[in-house]
């Protein structure tokens, strides 16, 4: 890495498709690392990102491949050192995926996934049982010897990045050495209390009022199984003035119910009508990653997972309920 580093002057960042607390946290990480050593460096995302997460600092010089294409393109062509972020193939890169496996440039992959794409990336930092990439980017610094000189900025970044994709340290976080990392990170100067509400507390109206639709109307609970399912149409959408983040966390909702063991959220995609995004979220043992891979084309972690299907809302709802009546014992 510190050779890669060293020997770069253009550096670019990316992450996956519909990114999320942990993809933009990171990525954001290892970009204010980059120009503490005095490399000139971007982040670069396929699409739009929550608008919960653009207090971060330097999130207002990330470029959005499908609104910046031409300076997108630009970057990636005058790079010389291509590090993704948060990702194990290079599919998830979605449109960006041609012009970042074309870079003539060294590509560094740093993940928590299962199975990273080893075609993809030369170099892979990857270790699955972190609970975000924040982390595998803090164990990281702390194996180059970083960790005590990183600025606050790095780490309010890594903190978000661990707080989204553990849900506020709820789920995936028994590990001491993450609470080790926090410490570390808080003796830096950040407020996770103010992390926590910027990334929390920024409920628009018409998100309350949607949760209220979803949940009253929308929500279908499976009692003898231990699971519910939610149903977001893009016409729906509209009648809510949905904006981008509102849907954040809905999944998660139904978890709170007792007995609940599995959550489903179906959320038509918006710029391709007809398909599908499903979210899975889990409680204790249940295979999420699993249920994705057999009926969702997806994956993820076994508590938290998601996958795509071409088909009707309706189409999908009983695809959804086939694949939990397949896994019935384990929903007892």
């Amino acid at each position: 890495m510190k050779e890669l580093i060293d020997r770069s002057k253009n550096i670019v960042i990316c992450t996956h498709v519909n990114p999320d607390g942990d993809a933009i946290g990171s990525s954001l990480a290892m970009r204010h690392y980059f120009e503490r050593k005095g490399k000139e460096a971007i982040v670069i995302v396929p699409n739009i990102f929550p608008d919960f997460l653009k207090w971060l600092p330097g999130a207002d010089d990330i470029l959005v491949h499908t609104k910046q294409e031409t300076q997108a393109k630009a970057a990636i062509e005058a790079a010389d050192l291509v590090v993704v972020c948060d990702l194990n193939q290079s599919a998830r890169l979605a449109n960006m995926e041609e012009d970042i496996v074309a870079s003539k440039a060294p590509r560094i992959l740093i993940d928590h996934h299962l199975d990273p794409d080893m075609e993809f990336c030369r170099h892979i930092v990857s270790e699955p049982t972190m609970c975000a990439t924040g982390e595998v980017i803090c164990r990281l610094f702390t194996d180059m010897g970083e960790m005590d000189n990183i600025s606050e900025n790095e780490a309010v970044c890594l903190y978000t990045a661990m707080m989204c994709d553990t849900g506020a340290f709820s789920f995936n976080s028994n590990r001491p050495v993450i609470y080790e990392h926090v410490s570390r990170l808080l003796s830096h100067g950040i407020d996770k209390d103010l992390i926590y509400r910027n990334v929390f507390w920024t409920a628009s109206e018409a998100r309350l009022r949607l949760q209220g639709y979803l949940l009253y109307v929308n929500m279908k609970v499976l009692y003898n199984r231990h699971a519910a399912i939610i149903t977001l149409t893009n016409e729906e959408r509209r009648r809510f003035k949905v904006k981008n983040g509102d849907t954040e966390g809905i999944v998660n909702i139904p978890l709170t119910m007792l007995g609940t063991k599995l959550s489903v959220f179906i959320n038509e995609d918006t710029e391709h009508p007809g398909t599908m995004k499903l979210s899975l979220r889990s409680v204790g043992d249940f295979p999420c990653d699993q249920m994705a891979s057999k009926f969702f084309g997806g994956g993820g972690h076994k508590n938290a997972s998601g996958g795509r299907l071409q088909c009707s809302m309706q189409g999908t709802v009983e695809k959804v309920k086939e694949a939990i009546e397949y896994y019935a014992d384990l929903l007892k």
